[in-house]
């Protein structure tokens, strides 16, 4: 038996840029592609904590488009260019997860211009 695959698609986040979706769910395991802090027209929000609280905006407005709730959130990655920004990583994450947390990873890498964080996630399907 072959289970289905169901792509998210939604017009609140940023079209994907490349061949991938902005969320796939298999069965009952959602996978969120890389979003950043790009509104979905396109514009890139300003300075960190607006591009990281746009960033989880687009995160969960995919998640939904796939059938998954915040409260379903098992891992996130997220990837900051800049370790100063980790604080500030901290406080926007708190609005929109709770406690238990979920599990996460934050590296430092470089990213397109103008991007200071980027986040995945994955979830199950509510």
């Amino acid at each position: 038996m072959t289970i289905p695959i169901i792509v998210g698609r939604t017009a609140e986040a940023p079209a994907p840029a490349g061949p991938y979706s902005q969320s796939v769910r298999i069965g009952s395991l959602i996978m969120c592609s890389g979003q950043a802090g790009f509104l979905p027209d396109g514009t890139l929000a300003n300075g960190i904590e607006e591009q990281t609280r746009q960033t989880f905006r687009n995160l969960l407005v995919t998640l939904a488009a796939a059938g998954g709730v915040p409260e379903r959130v098992g891992h996130v990655r997220v990837y900051l260019t800049d370790t100063a920004h980790f604080g500030i990583l901290n406080d926007v994450y708190r609005e929109f997860f709770s406690e238990p947390y979920p599990a996460r990873t934050t590296v430092y890498v470089g990213l397109p211009a103008g991007l200071l964080v980027e986040a995945d996630l994955l979830a199950e399907a509510s």
